[in-house]
C-alpha cells in the first residue's frame, strides 16, 4: 500500500474531491455533461486546490478527462494535467487519488464501452498516465462507480452507447469489467507498487412486500457485480449467474476473469442518503422508492461498509459521501457518518479514510436532458456553495461546514 496515502496500517486518510463526470457526447435532447467545464474548474483549478488544502486533508479525489488528453487515438496532450498535478502535489502537498475513468469515453471511440477495442484502449491510456506521473501519483481508481456506469449506459440509455434493458446492462458490465482488469494490469506493469483503490456506489434497500423480497435482495447484490467479476469472485453458486447466462455470458468469459483476477488494495465506498431506504410496489406492481418518514440517518453508512468488509475483507475507504440539503442537514450527515466510521474502527472494521465529496457545488446530471440554463441545475452538496455572479463567474463561498470539517480533520 502506498505510503503517500496511508503511512501505517492504523493510519486514517481524510480527503475531499472535485466532481469529475465527463460525458462529452451530445445527441438530440441530450447536452454534454462535463463537470469541469460546467463548474469552471478548468479556469479555477488553482483556487480549487487551494481550498482543498485549506481543509487540512491529506488527499483529493481528482480525475483526468480522458477525452481531452487523448483527442485522437494514440495522440496525447497532458499539458493541463501536468500543471494541475504538479501544483497539487508540490505546492499544496495533496495526495492525488487519481480517477482514470469517471464515466465517459473519448469522442473518437465509436460505440463507447462496447467498442471492440475499448478495453485495450483504456488500458493503454492508463499505462501512459501511470508512466508519465510515476513519482507524482501512485494511487489510482481504474474506473469510478462501474455499476452506475453500467446502469446509465446499458439499461437507461442516457449515456453512450445508449443501450436499454438487462441485455444492454450485461453487455456494458462485461465490457467495463474487462477494461478495469486490463487497466489494473497496465498500472501495475508501470508502477508495481501502486495502490489500486477501486470505487463502487453502494446502496441498501428493503421492502415490506413478500412478493418482491427476492427481487430486492438480488437488486441489492447488483452493486457488487463488477467488483466480483474483476476480483475473480464469480463462482458457480453466484446468485446473479442466471442473469449473466440469460444474456449470453459464457463460462469461458467467466474463466477469463478468474485467470486475470485483480487483487485490489482498498475498496472505495460511495454512499449518499438516497442510497438507502424502502422499495414498495405501486398500483401496477412496480417497485418504487417509498417516501421516508424521516431523513436517512448517517449511521446507515455503517451497514453498507460492514457488508463490503464482510464480502471482500479489504480495507474500506469512504470515497464519496455528502447530502443534498441545507447546511444544517449536511452538518447532521457529516456528524453521523463520521461517528459511524469511528464506531466501525473501534469494532475492528478497517475503515481507512473518509472523503466529503464533492468539495463544492456541482451541476445535477439532470442538466444533460434538461433545457434550462446551467444555473438552474446547481446542487449544493459540498463544503463550499457556488453562485454565478453578474459576470458569469461561478464563485465558491465557504459555508460553516468548512470549519466543521477542519475540526474533524484536526482532532480525530
Amino acid at each position: 500500500m502506498a505510503n503517500a496515502l496511508l503511512r501505517t496500517d492504523d493510519d486514517f486518510c481524510w480527503a475531499t474531491g472535485i466532481e469529475d463526470t465527463f460525458i462529452p457526447q451530445t445527441r438530440p435532447g441530450m447536452r454534454s455533461l462535463e463537470e469541469y467545464t460546467l463548474t469552471q474548474h478548468y479556469d479555477q483549478w488553482e483556487e480549487d486546490l487551494q481550498r482543498a488544502a485549506s481543509l487540512g486533508v491529506r488527499a483529493i479525489r481528482w480525475g483526468i478527462p480522458w477525452y481531452r488528453v487523448e483527442p485522437e487515438p494514440g495522440v496525447f496532450d497532458w499539458s493541463w494535467c501536468d500543471r494541475v498535478l504538479d501544483v497539487m502535489v508540490n505546492r499544496f502537498h495533496l495526495v492525488p487519488i487519481l480517477d482514470l475513468m469517471h464515466y465517459g469515453t473519448p469522442l473518437w471511440l465509436e460505440n463507447s464501452f462496447i467498442n471492440a477495442d475499448y478495453a485495450q484502449r483504456v488500458a493503454e491510456y492508463a499505462g501512459a498516465a501511470a508512466r508519465r506521473y510515476r513519482g507524482l501519483v501512485d494511487v489510482f481508481t481504474p474506473l469510478n462507480e462501474p455499476m452506475v456506469n453500467v446502469d446509465f449506459c446499458g439499461r437507461r440509455a442516457e449515456w453512450p452507447p445508449y443501450l436499454e434493458g438487462d441485455d444492454g446492462y450485461v453487455k456494458l458490465l462485461m465490457a467495463i469489467a474487462r477494461g478495469i482488469v486490463l487497466t489494473a494490469e497496465a498500472l501495475r506493469a508501470e508502477q508495481p507498487g501502486c495502490t489500486l483503490l477501486q470505487v463502487e456506489a453502494l446502496w441498501r434497500f428493503t421492502t415490506s412486500s413478500e412478493e418482491h423480497r427476492q427481487q430486492v435482495t438480488l437488486d441489492n447484490l447488483r452493486q457488487y457485480l463488477c467488483f466480483d467479476l474483476c476480483s475473480g469472485g464469480f463462482g458457480e453458486g453466484h446468485p446473479l449467474l442466471p442473469l449473466l447466462a440469460m444474456h449470453g455470458v459464457t463460462s469461458g468469459s467467466l474463466d477469463w476473469f478468474a485467470v486475470h483476477a485483480v487483487t485490489f488494495d482498498i475498496f472505495g465506498a460511495n454512499f449518499y442518503p438516497w442510497s438507502y431506504g424502502r422499495l414498495e410496489p405501486d398500483a401496477r406492481g412496480r417497485l418504487r422508492h417509498a417516501k421516508p418518514a424521516r431523513p436517512t440517518p448517517g449511521g446507515a453508512i455503517a451497514e453498507v461498509i460492514r457488508d463490503a468488509w464482510d464480502r471482500y475483507h479489504l480495507p474500506v475507504m469512504v470515497t464519496e459521501t455528502s447530502a443534498k440539503a441545507p447546511v444544517e442537514g449536511r452538518a447532521r450527515w457529516m456528524d453521523e457518518t463520521i461517528a459511524a466510521v469511528q464506531m466501525l474502527r473501534t469494532q475492528g472494521v478497517p475503515v481507512v479514510g473518509y472523503t466529503w465529496f464533492p468539495m463544492m457545488t456541482m451541476v445535477d446530471w439532470a442538466y444533460r436532458k434538461g433545457h434550462r440554463s446551467v444555473q438552474d441545475y446547481l446542487i449544493h452538496l459540498g463544503l463550499f456553495d457556488s453562485r454565478f455572479d453578474e459576470k458569469g463567474l461561478l464563485k465558491r463561498e465557504p459555508t460553516a461546514l468548512v470549519e466543521r470539517y477542519q475540526n474533524f480533520v484536526r482532532t480525530i
